[in-house]
């Protein structure tokens, strides 16, 4: 595959840079960061430039929504508080609520950006960053989760599974089931949590590939890459991959269906890190480089993420899958982040790999954003303990 000449160059740089130093965290890789500071740099850099680009706080939807739930692991680790400060003033904005109709008999879940699409997963990933804030205020300001509570419970006592049918839904709304139970205690967010992912299970997983296709639209061979080929979007198995580290993350070590978790995340990581592409970064339709080549950013982002979670907690080989964490950082840091702290090669909204669509060092987006700084912030982590 070609790409840029300029690609290739900033990869060399990392890679020789990476190298110039013979200490610390190099003699295992030379891709990876030689200090945690190197880190925290590259974190407030990136996380620096989009809010001081990006000073009005926008709606609770999910993309949005997306880039919070990175500034908030961002802030855990670097302790910046005019990080946190951000993700505060945006939930005060938006009054701690998703989607904010009061009606319950109105409430849908079907795709929406209306007020009354409340159980809609698009809008419940804002409680994920609403639930960090509440577990860092020393007062436990309750309403800072009473309307995730409300939501959330309302949903698990109406009889439906079938609350997330696209991949996207897993990393908008698993991770909120798994940090309310942390919070209250009420194991019937671990159970629905199950409920809910098998019916994801039944209508998007390929067990032979141990992917996701991004919902039942996509399933091969209904659908198809331009060459025949099964068509896996990296954004959409991104959202599922690194939801899967945050529920792990916060599901207790005895839950009654907790290694089903750990198998679909193990699985994953397989095929993930089967299909990275030398450079580091994974195509915009993972086992079809040539149908939409060229980096992607968000997708890669969360793969980086994911790998990094699991070497950082066990659950994964550092000797297997630590090699392509550090590619994969690599590029975030040398190709995609830009020298003015912009986030470039960011796919912009939407559900498929589409050939010819252009994405390139002026593509950025807030998930995308959010996505970049999941992986600097498991990065920070990993540098940290080694």
């Amino acid at each position: 595959m070609k790409i840029k000449s300029s690609i290739y160059l900033a990869l060399l740089l990392g890679i020789f840079s990476a190298c110039a130093t013979t200490t610390g965290t190099s003699s295992e890789n030379p891709l990876v960061p030689q200090s945690k500071e190197e880190v925290a740099q590259v974190i407030n850099k990136a996380n620096t430039y989009w809010q001081e680009t990006n000073p009005d706080h926008g709606w609770a939807f999910w993309d949005v929504a997306a880039y919070h739930t990175g500034n908030m692991e961002a802030y855990k680790v670097t302790k910046n508080e005019d990080f946190r400060q951000y993700s505060e003033a945006w939930a005060e904005k938006n009054e701690w609520m998703g989607a904010k109709s009061p009606d319950k008999a109105s409430w849908k879940y079907k795709y929406g950006e209306t007020d009354d699409h409340v159980l809609f997963g698009d809008w419940q990933i804002a409680f994920q960053t609403y639930i960090d804030l509440y577990n860092l205020d020393k007062e436990k300001d309750e309403k800072k989760i009473a309307r995730a509570r409300e939501v959330m419970e309302y949903q698990m006592t109406t009889p439906n599974n079938d609350y997330w049918h696209w991949a996207d839904g897993l990393y908008m709304v698993m991770p909120v089931m798994t940090k309310l139970y942390k919070t209250t205690g009420n194991e019937q967010y671990l159970e629905k949590l199950y409920d809910y992912y098998r019916y994801a299970d039944s209508v998007m997983y390929d067990p032979e590939e141990q992917l996701y296709y991004r919902d039942a639209r996509y399933v091969y061979p209904k659908h198809k890459s331009a060459s025949g080929k099964k068509d896996f979007w990296a954004r959409g198995d991104g959202w599922v991959f690194a939801g899967l580290a945050k529920v792990l993350q916060d599901m207790p070590k005895d839950a009654p269906h907790r290694e089903f978790f750990v198998e679909r995340y193990k699985s994953m990581a397989e095929a993930i890190n089967k299909s990275q592409q030398p450079e580091g970064y994974w195509t915009r339709s993972i086992l079809d480089p040539e149908f939409a080549p060229g980096p992607e950013t968000s997708g890669t982002a969360f793969f980086t993420y994911g790998l990094l979670w699991g070497i950082n907690n066990g659950y994964l080989d550092k000797e297997k899958y630590l090699p392509a964490a550090a590619k994969g950082y690599n590029y975030l840091t040398t190709v995609a982040l830009q020298p003015s702290g912009k986030v470039g090669y960011v796919q912009p909204i939407g559900e498929r790999a589409i050939p010819g669509q252009v994405v390139d060092a002026n593509s950025t987006s807030n998930f995308g954003v959010g996505a970049f700084l999941l992986a600097a912030s498991e990065m920070y982590r990993y540098v940290d303990k080694n």
